[in-house]
């Protein structure tokens, strides 16, 4: 079997009695697959004390492609760290770290920085690429208690997971914590050198190995439901007798405001009564009581723009999020975390399940399916129908010309239909082909922007939301077709106005206003991803244009809520915290909080056509809820401090949650009193 590693085998010994493994020659050979497909490639040249990677990833018309150059201590720490090249959506990468004579300095896109340090600490990469697991687990192999303090802050842990054979190669998993929002789970060899990182979505593997991507995956995701399972059985808070939150007004969706104070009752999983309690009556004895100090109580939040995975459920449920929409997953993957959500054995929100449907190019997305055929592609809706799916999502390399033949079928089945606009088609000709909604913004808008030519498979699909879209007209003739023909065809928009304001004013070193309220609470490296600039300007002019593009999609969402465009709020990301975001930018497009609130709750689950059993506090309705000190109907950033959250009659504190996953808490837990079980 062909190993990528070469390396000869009294190398191998000599690394395994030496104090570090750097005193051979080796090269290191990788493949990184997505949906059994070879998406990029890693090449590690190592010779002695020094490193040489290349690094690149095309998935999706996107992805990094830098090239890193180390110089290493005998302890095997680098003393010198460059990283050059472009980020994930074509940023420029200019990073590097050095320490010598008791002095470390470091620059990347979030910023620069400096610190005495006797020994150089390990440190942490802003675009480094996925060998640096390798090199950090080594280093934390050999450190008191598996824990490091790290540069250019924080610490990392790790912990061994389980050993395993891939093939005959003996392996050892590992969860790498402190750098990310979700521990990072790599696979080194005998020999200490990285064998695999492992993600549900992309696998970095050793060359000669890309058969076992599907054995590594089922072993990541195994690895992580176990973790969760645990973490369910901690934090998820079941109560067999009634619960009584006191002292509380209620957001009616229906009047855009808030009730006077009343005490909501839930048994189980339904809301049993919502009354205003008569002065000095006390709560029989078997129920569990909070006081809500006045606070307010919300239906659940939504994101109707969701890409789930096992870990995301926990940061939808610290959010206040009971409700996503998953619009293009891994399948398998999807159905069975849909299951085990529902009968309480993981953490996370109620998933609708929407299937997306792909055309094949060079910039196919590698998740749902792909067919060859228009035949194939109309089983494919039947597929998704059959296995509960309750909409169609159509992709960019989709061939126009099959649209309306599959709408035309997902609308017998009773399946909506939504998706980006397939490269060399128009959103014009989409709605009139069989769309009911459109993903993203910046989909719609690209429609009034480019050339009938122009290829929105590339990132094009965000280059030209720059100067384009800040001279966009809004009462230009197109503009208007547009818009009348989505109030004729009730046509909807699915918003993630959050992810395009992060893609368009990112600038390297800077945080963004809807990371402020929450980002020093979080691991170093997220801290530090969130710091930079995703796209790459040419000058200053281009730079603002990018800016003045954020406003003009505001002014759009105002222009499109005076027309009665129906609008869903959405994040295409996973961390909750960005449907806050998303929420506070539709109040800064100058609609209502109030109305915000009903957009984000009620409106969402008509849309989805629950709003019988979810969407509102009523007596009879499912008990998915949360409570907040403030009043979100003034400011809906008041969503950001959650106290707690109870989704189908499991209560969850996200403070609690938080720092179970190593983040600073937002908001002091709800105070329980009575029994408890």
């Amino acid at each position: 079997m062909v190993s990528g590693r070469k390396i000869t085998r009294l190398g191998l010994l000599i690394g395994a009695l030496c104090m570090h493994a750097w005193a051979v020659a080796a090269t290191d050979e990788y493949s990184v697959i997505s949906a059994k497909e070879k998406v990029g490639s890693l090449l590690a040249n190592v010779d002695g004390s020094t490193v040489d990677i290349t690094y690149e990833v095309s998935n999706n018309g996107r992805g990094p492609k830098v090239r890193e150059q180390l110089t290493l201590n005998d302890a095997g720490i680098p003393t010198q760290w460059t990283i050059k090249g472009k980020s994930l959506f074509g940023g420029a990468v200019d990073e590097q770290f050095t320490w010598q004579r008791g002095a470390a300095q470091w620059r990347a896109q979030d910023g620069k920085g400096s610190a005495r340090m006797s020994q150089p600490k390990l440190y942490i990469t802003n675009d480094g690429s996925p060998w640096s697991y390798g090199l950090y687990a080594r280093m934390l192999l050999k450190a008191k208690d598996r824990t490091l303090d790290v540069a250019p802050s924080g610490s990392l842990r790790l912990e061994e997971l389980q050993k395993t054979h891939v093939g005959d190669v003996p392996v050892t998993a590992y969860a790498i914590t402190g750098a990310n929002l979700s521990p990072e789970i790599l696979l080194l060899a005998a020999d200490g050198s990285l064998f695999a990182k492992l993600d549900s979505r992309e696998v970095l593997v050793r060359k000669g190995f890309e058969s076992k991507v599907e054995q590594l995956q089922t072993l990541e995701r195994n690895l992580r439901v176990t973790r969760l399972k645990d973490m369910q059985q901690r934090l998820a808070h079941r109560f067999d007798t009634p619960l009584r939150i006191r002292n509380v007004r209620v957001y009616d969706p229906q009047a855009e405001q808030l009730s006077d104070v009343v005490s909501v009752v839930a048994y189980r999983n339904r809301i049993s009564s919502v009354s205003v309690e008569p002065a000095g009556v006390k709560a029989p004895a078997d129920e569990v009581v909070i006081d809500g100090n006045g606070g307010t109580l919300l239906a659940g939040l939504h994101d109707m723009h969701s890409h789930n995975s096992d870990e995301s459920g926990l940061f939808y449920l610290a959010a206040g999020v009971t409700t996503v929409r998953d619009l293009g997953n891994d399948n398998a993957l999807l159905l069975d975390l849909t299951q085990r959500i529902d009968r309480g054995e993981l953490p996370g929100p109620r998933i609708v399940r929407a299937g997306l449907i792909e055309g094949r190019s060079s910039y196919s997305a590698r998740i749902g399916r792909i067919p060859e055929t228009l035949p194939e592609a109309i089983e494919i809706v039947r597929w998704y129908s059959d296995h509960g799916y309750r909409q169609m999502k159509i992709y960019n390399s989709f061939n126009p010309d099959w649209v309306a033949p599959v709408a035309t079928e997902a609308h017998r089945l009773g399946m909506r239909v939504s998706g980006h606009v397939p490269a060399f088609m128009s959103p014009d000709r989409a709605i009139r082909d069989g769309y009911d909604e459109i993903n993203h913004i910046n989909q719609l808008v690209l429609g009034w922007l480019i050339g009938p030519q122009e290829d929105t498979r590339t990132t094009l699909r965000l280059t030209a939301m720059g100067e384009r879209a800040a001279t966009l007209d809004l009462n230009s003739e197109k503009v208007r077709n547009t818009i009348a023909l989505m109030k004729e065809r009730k046509t909807a928009l699915d918003t993630t106005m959050v992810i395009l304001e992060r893609l368009l004013a990112s600038r390297a070193g800077k945080v963004q206003a809807g990371d402020a309220p929450y980002l020093d609470h979080m691991p170093i490296g997220y801290q530090r991803y969130r710091k930079r600039s995703f796209v790459d300007f040419k000058n200053h002019a281009e730079d603002e244009a990018y800016l003045i593009s954020v406003e003009k999609q505001l002014e759009l969402m105002k222009m499109l809520y005076a027309e009665g465009i129906q609008m869903l709020p959405g994040t295409d990301d996973t961390t909750g915290f960005t449907v806050h975001r998303e929420l506070e930018l539709y109040q800064k497009a100058g609609i209502p909080a109030a109305r915000v609130l009903r957009m984000a709750t009620y409106d969402c689950e008509k849309y989805l056509g629950f709003e019988q059993s979810l969407g509102s506090i009523q007596a009879g309705k499912l008990a998915d809820f949360i409570l907040l000190p403030g009043d979100p109907t003034k400011d809906v950033s008041a969503v950001r401090q959650i106290r707690l959250v109870i989704k189908d009659g499991l209560l969850y504190f996200p403070s609690e949650i938080y720092e179970a996953l190593g983040i600073k808490p937002f908001a002091a837990a709800a105070v329980l009193s009575g029994p408890t079980s």
